[in-house]
């Protein structure tokens, strides 16, 4: 499926913004948590290129995924690549994971695996999302640093307490969900009992999956792995999963002041990775997260102080088997199977991976009133990441020593920031903003299975140590020339360094390069001790046109350009071991280097009436466009995993307590692909979705189908398919074979608040 020039002049024509309930939530202007206040309000300007999600958007998702990252699907400019059930990886304008400023009730959580199965919107359930706001390629110096695109927002709720007078708030709310395709059921719970001044919240959520099935066979109906049963032609392996997630919160409030404390853990037994070598067999997270808010006559002061936990682990799940001889080993006590293997005594367990992060961090920030016009926000945060990465010996090559991919690995950030925004006239908004980022990173000495040997060695050998002094700029205005349209436009420059797994993995082993790997493609990576940060410069506008009450029509089209220097892209690996492998056709064996990337496009998104009627009630139609452009200027060659065009057109029905949705989704064959990673090419595709939601009193009820005629297609960002067997040798994965998508899912949800 190719869409022609006249067919996206005609798309963008007919268009009109994402789903209608987001644009209810972009009505209310962004500003404080609700506290009881008696000072005037500090920020009643929506923030700048950025788009809300309340209640009215979030609810009807919430059944139809335990993934986080998709209640982004409607949002302009956002894409997700595929990886586990719960932890796909946004996109924005282009640009991803940690290129993207991501913060889960303020904190800075980062991905503690070398394949980024933990990203930070795994760590909250979508029951538990009160709110998401999203900002584009240029997001405000305050919103966060270290980062090259926009930022992203998400926050449970915000605590509740007792009226005046109320005495003793109790309230709470049990949801359940089905969903058909890998017959996935979940729940999720919770209760709040509060006085006027003290309040305590319980959120707990579980979600099990098996295999989800494509819209048709992808491949030969075969074993998963030995004695591990047979999958169907159209089952996609390792696409399974098991999370659970607890919160306790307290607030205490007094007056204008809030101080609340969260404690939460998660436990993820499992996750399957169909564009992964490995899964996580093992996530456990514990986070403790203490906020003060208060509202002074001179403004504002907001302060977080947060630690979290990770313990992570990887193996082969039950559709992967890294094959050692015969199958003849009883099962191991985990379910994995225990294989004879020379070299090592008993039963070899696989491929045993652990890592270890545990992050700290401590934000400040103050809104200053200068004037009626002015408003000053300065502040600055300080976060402490340290993360050990190591995999025991298992036999076969792997023994007798503790490979340590990463050991004792340290960064520490440090941030100051001010940003100046004045109100020049009613039509005239500016904000300039400035931040420096200090970025410390170390790492310890290595050894391998079989240390000492030339790598090891010759790494130990280098200094380590790296500091990066950050500068960040932004510049934004708005013009509003009345109440029917709006326009904002403005340049940043925004500073990335690198993670630690981009500098410091250094083997040049294929099965060790495999592990490093979380843009999904099937090809192994190796770090650079040599790195520089990446500096992003980028230009953008809006123009937003709507009604005056921004309830009946709206289009808002937002074109954007971003150059990088130095972006950290791929380059093959040039060690003998790597030439070799790379000789030959399929997976590559590649460097992370510093070159240099263009990024361009277009988000357009508008809603307008199409119908009122008594019987029927109110007819919407909705839609979104997305296009994005990237090329290394270095080599000429795509950048990896961009989204081809896009669209999604839909008609919402509303009819008294009842919402109908019916949505097609059309994208584009993805011809553009990254040479260097040998990207698989995709067809276009387009999907039909139904929605349907009730909501009476306390109860709410959503139903749908998802891929109503059960379209076979590849996910344009779901990776290469190495999702069963064995896929630890290259002779026991087949190049070429995109992750295909979701075939026909049939799903339903129920909550009730009492």
């Amino acid at each position: 499926m190719k869409f022609k020039p006249r067919v996206l002049a005609a798309s963008l024509a007919a268009i009109m913004p994402y789903h209608f309930a987001l644009a209810a939530d972009e009505v209310t202007p962004t500003k404080l948590e609700e506290v009881v206040v008696s000072a005037s309000k500090v920020d009643a300007q929506p923030a700048f290129g950025s788009s809300s999600l309340g209640e009215a958007s979030l609810a009807p998702m919430r059944s139809s995924t335990s993934d986080t990252a998709s209640l982004l699907r409607d949002v302009p400019g956002v894409s997700l690549y595929g990886a586990g059930g719960v932890s796909s990886l946004p996109v924005i304008q282009g640009l991803a994971d940690d290129r993207l400023r991501i913060k889960v009730d303020g904190m800075d959580l980062i991905s503690a695996c070398g394949n980024h199965m933990n990203p930070p919107l795994s760590y909250i359930d979508p029951s538990s999302v009160g709110s998401i706001q999203v900002f584009g390629g240029i997001a405000p110096v305050s919103v966060g640093g270290d980062s090259i695109g926009g930022a992203i927002h998400v926050n449970s709720s915000e605590p509740e307490f007792a009226a005046v007078g109320q005495g003793t708030l109790t309230k709470g709310q049990v949801g359940a969900f089905y969903r058909s395709n890998g017959n996935a059921t979940g729940g999720n719970v919770s209760a709040t009992i509060a006085s006027e001044k003290l309040s305590m919240t319980y959120s707990g959520s579980t979600v099990e999956s098996g295999n989800y099935k494509a819209g048709g066979d992808f491949k030969s109906a075969g074993p998963a792995a030995a004695g591990r049963g047979w999958l169907a032609g159209d089952e996609v392996g390792s696409t399974m999963y098991k999370s659970t997630n607890q919160s306790l919160g307290f607030a205490l409030r007094h007056e204008n002041h809030l101080v609340e404390l969260k404690l939460g853990v998660q436990d993820i037994p499992y996750q399957g990775y169909p564009n992964q070598r490995m899964d996580m067999t093992g996530n456990d997270s514990e986070q403790i997260n203490l906020r003060y808010k208060g509202k002074y006559e001179w403004g504002a002061l907001e302060a977080r102080a947060y630690e979290e936990k990770t313990r992570h682990k990887m193996q082969f799940y039950n559709d992967k088997l890294y094959w050692y001889g015969s199958n003849t080993g009883a099962p191991f006590p985990d379910g994995l199977p225990c294989v004879p293997s020379a070299g090592a005594a008993g039963c070899a367990a696989g491929m045993p991976m652990d890592t270890e992060g545990k992050n700290t961090g401590i934000a400040v920030k103050a809104d200053i009133i200068l004037s009626v016009r002015d408003l000053l926000r300065v502040g600055g945060e300080t976060q402490r990441y340290r993360l050990n990465d190591w995999w025991d010996p298992a036999g076969k090559g792997m023994w007798p020593d503790t490979f340590w991919n990463i050991r004792n690995g340290e960064r520490d950030r440090l941030a100051l920031f001010a940003e100046w925004e004045a109100q020049w006239k009613p039509q005239w908004l500016t904000q300039f903003g400035v931040r420096h980022e200090t970025v410390d990173m170390n790492t310890g000495s290595v050894q391998s299975y079989s240390s000492p040997n030339a790598e090891v060695t010759a790494f130990n050998l280098r200094d380590h140590k790296k500091t990066d002094h950050n500068l960040d700029l932004t510049a934004l205005a708005r013009y509003t020339p009345d109440d029917t349209q709006t326009f904002e436009f403005g340049y940043a420059q925004k500073t990335r360094s690198p993670n630690l797994y981009e500098r410091y993995t250094w083997s040049t082993s294929g099965m060790m390069m495999r592990m490093i790997n979380w843009a999904g493609d099937g090809n192994g990576y190796v770090g650079n001790l040599d790195l520089t940060p990446e500096v992003a410069h980028t230009l953008s506008a809006t123009a937003d046109w709507h009604d005056a009450a921004k309830e009946q029509w709206g289009l808002k089209v937002t074109p954007y350009y971003t150059y990088v220097d130095n972006y950290i892209d791929a380059a093959l690996c040039t060690t003998a071991s790597c030439v070799a492998s790379n000789a030959t056709p399929g997976f590559r064996y590649l460097q992370f280097v510093n070159q240099s990337a263009r990024l361009y496009g277009m988000d357009v998104s508008g809603y307008m009436p199409l119908a009122k009627t008594s019987g029927y009630g109110r007819f919407t139609a909705t839609g979104m466009l997305n296009y994005v452009n990237g090329e290394n200027r270095t080599t000429g060659d795509n950048l990896y995993n961009i989204m081809p065009l896009n669209v999604k057109l839909a008609v919402v029905q509303s009819l008294g307590d009842w919402t109908n949705t019916v949505e097609a989704q059309l994208v584009d064959a993805k011809t553009d692909v990254s040479q260097v990673r040998n990207e698989v090419k995709t067809a276009g595709y387009g999907l039909l979705n139904l929605r349907s939601s009730y909501a009476w009193k306390q109860a709410r009820f959503d139903v749908g189908i998802d891929n109503l005629f059960n379209k076979f297609y590849n996910l344009p960002l779901g990776g290469a398919y190495v999702g069963q067997g064995k896929t630890m040798t290259s002779t026991g994965v087949a190049w070429g074979i995109p992750v295909p998508g979701m075939g026909r899912s049939i799903y339903a949800g129920v909550n009730v608040k009492f």
